[in-house]
């Protein structure tokens, strides 16, 4: 019985991709190294795979610092595989080889389909294999997965980017943008609910500039409405949208379907005008405020995060400013910041005026600060609200000794609950109702169901899904919360390309 072990670094790209990687090396043979009990499970598994992420400056670091731990497992066991792939594997190439000829096979982000086929032949030739495409063949969505959750998942509108941020890789290693049809993306959609999915949430590199292969500006708010007429769908998230590409459509679609979730992820980066202009991000303060105050006029209850860069070269105290007036006009829920760092290839890298690192370091410290203040106070307004939360596994570290189960509300903000005693209690995928009764600054408390407050428990098919799962020998645990995996499914038939405008009745021209 050989076995795999899967290592993601990265974004939710990366993260759906690794589901693919395991279905490919499932339909081959291979036993997830997690799912075996621990006194059957070896130390290191026979395919080792690192799927990696070239966004930050660190990620050199920690890919090199990863396979030199393996170097001693491989001298040890010279039929010991280890692949290599995403972005990392498509920028570097036969580079990784050279620093790290113990690595069997280096495979690119548009050919994440060859890696069995590469094993095999790395093994066969006794010699690193390394395939790199410059572009997407087909649609990742073809492949077999192996999917994390009985009840959520991820599906694919488009890969790829056509913008040219200056301080990002991603383009160059991704690709130009390509769009799935709507009916293919419905399609899949509906197979997972059947599946007993009851959330999806819908990925894309510039998630809400979907449509600009077939010359439809609306085609993503159309594709939302959409997602409103599948049945036993409860929940419909996306990301990541561009402030550029954001339209009062997709906001009228987000508050018109209730199955779309009152969450919004809009990247900021930063807030002086002039630096935007240095990125190359098409947009400026004054419309990324204005598109928040849009969202939050047809939907008062959305909670809306972002992204921040912290020390682009020639960032000045004035611009850091404009930053920080920003975030406390936009009242973040939270904020996924960064410290700048260089990337080769990137146009920013060459800039003059690299901001000091100590600059960057204490300018950082004081976003972060502002940032904990204004996502303390927001969680804080949530007090006394019924909130409905989709329990999941792995959510809260403390519950086993908290006596609670966790979650994420419909807004996406993470929710601790109390359950009293002798009521029933939720499985991972159920919808619960309760009663906040604490904002904490990066979480929700809700114990007003100890007092008598609202507890109301709603089973869900992903429920069952997930129950039907734990008593099935297919599945093993994840590394998340102790829970079984469900079974490889086996890829979208009819994926591609579009051939010409699509034809989908609920969400075409």
């Amino acid at each position: 019985m050989k076995t795999y072990d899967v290592r993601t670094h990265g974004c939710q790209m990366n993260v759906h991709d690794s589901e693919r990687l395991a279905g490919l090396l499932e339909t081959a043979g291979y036993v997830d190294l997690a799912g075996l009990p621990d006194g059957q499970r070896p130390e290191v598994a026979d395919v080792v795979v690192f799927n990696t992420c070239a966004v930050r400056e660190n990620a050199d670091n920690k890919l090199y610092g990863n396979l030199g731990q393996l170097r001693p497992a491989k001298l040890a066991n010279p039929d010991l595989q280890i692949a290599v792939g995403g972005c990392m594997a498509q920028k570097d190439r036969d580079t990784i080889v050279t620093r790290a000829p113990w690595v069997d096979v280096v495979f690119g982000t548009h050919n994440i389909g060859s890696l069995p086929a590469l094993l095999d032949r790395a093994r066969h030739n006794k010699e690193a294999q390394v395939e790199i495409l410059e572009s997407l063949e087909t649609f990742p969505s073809t492949l077999p997965t192996r999917r994390d959750s009985a009840y959520s998942g991820w599906v694919s509108i488009s890969v790829g980017c056509n913008n040219t941020c200056t301080f990002c890789i991603v383009p160059s290693l991704r690709g130009k943008e390509a769009d799935r049809r709507p009916g293919d993306i419905l399609a899949e959609m509906r197979a997972l609910v059947a599946q007993g999915v009851v959330e999806i949430t819908l990925l894309g590199q510039n998630v809400n500039s979907y449509g600009v292969e077939f010359g439809d500006r609306q085609a993503f708010s159309k594709l939302l409405r959409a997602c409103g007429e599948i049945e036993g769908l409860e929940r419909v998230r996306f990301t990541s949208p561009h402030p550029a590409a954001f339209t009062d459509d997709v906001i009228g679609a987000m508050a018109e379907t209730p199955n779309v979730m009152p969450s919004l992820h809009m990247p900021l980066q930063s807030g002086s005008d002039r630096v935007l202009k240095a990125m190359r991000r098409s947009y400026r303060s004054e419309r990324f405020l204005g598109i928040l105050d849009r969202v939050r006029a047809q939907i008062p209850d959305a909670a809306i995060t972002t992204d921040i860069i912290v020390g682009f070269p020639g960032e000045t105290e004035e611009d850091f400013q404009g930053t920080l007036d920003v975030v406390e006009a936009s009242r973040f829920s939270s904020a996924f910041t960064f410290q700048y760092s260089i990337r080769p290839g990137t146009p920013a890298a060459a800039m003059a005026d690299q901001v000091p690192k100590a600059v960057v370091q204490e300018r950082f410290d004081r976003l972060i600060a502002l940032q904990e203040q204004v996502s303390w106070a927001e969680n804080r307004r949530q007090e006394g609200r019924t909130v409905e939360v989709l329990v999941a596994p792995g959510e809260g570290r403390k519950d086993a000794e908290t006596a609670r189960v966790s979650g994420r509300a419909r807004d996406n903000r993470l929710v601790h609950l109390a359950v009293p005693a002798g009521a029933e209690r939720p499985r991972p995928g159920d919808l619960v109702e309760v009663d906040v009764t604490y904002g904490a600054p990066h979480n929700l408390i809700a114990d007003g169901a100890l007092t008598g407050g609202t507890y109301r428990v709603r089973p869900t098919a992903g429920g069952d899904a997930w129950a039907a799962l734990q008593q099935s020998p297919a599945g093993g645990p994840s590394t998340g919360g102790g829970t079984r995996k469900p079974a490889v499914s086996l890829g979208m038939p009819s994926l591609g390309r579009p051939r010409e405008v699509p034809t989908e009745p609920a969400c075409g021209a």
